[in-house]
């Protein structure tokens, strides 16, 4: 019974042993040269005039969840629209409803 799951579990070790390996290979082959540049971030050549402040903006939340919302809102009218010749004109008001619902909040 367990002889089934053998040549998952070669599998899996395997590409444990592939990840370690390579990490420890590039860990001991790469070359090593820390400087203040390569610290600094990335700012398409421009060097920072001042200290980027540490906290986000409330907008880019706001913007976030509504990105959310109408992901779920897409989430449920899949299942809608794969359906939708079955269930009729009630199907389509609740479905309008449901739309005015999200854009109104």
């Amino acid at each position: 019974m367990l002889g089934q799951y053998l040549p998952v579990v070669a599998l899996l070790v395997l590409t444990v042993a592939f990840a370690a390996i390579s990490i420890l290979a590039s860990r001991l082959l790469a070359p090593r040269s820390p400087n203040d540049r390569k610290q600094a971030p990335y700012e398409c050549g421009i060097i920072p005039a001042r200290e980027v402040p540490e906290r986000f903006p409330v907008r880019f939340y706001l913007v976030a969840m509504i990105f959310i919302v109408f992901d779920i809102e897409i989430i449920f009218f899949y299942p809608w629209a794969m359906a939708h010749r079955g269930i009729g004109l009630f199907g389509l008001v609740a479905a309008l409803i449901f739309t005015v619902a999200v854009f109104e909040s």
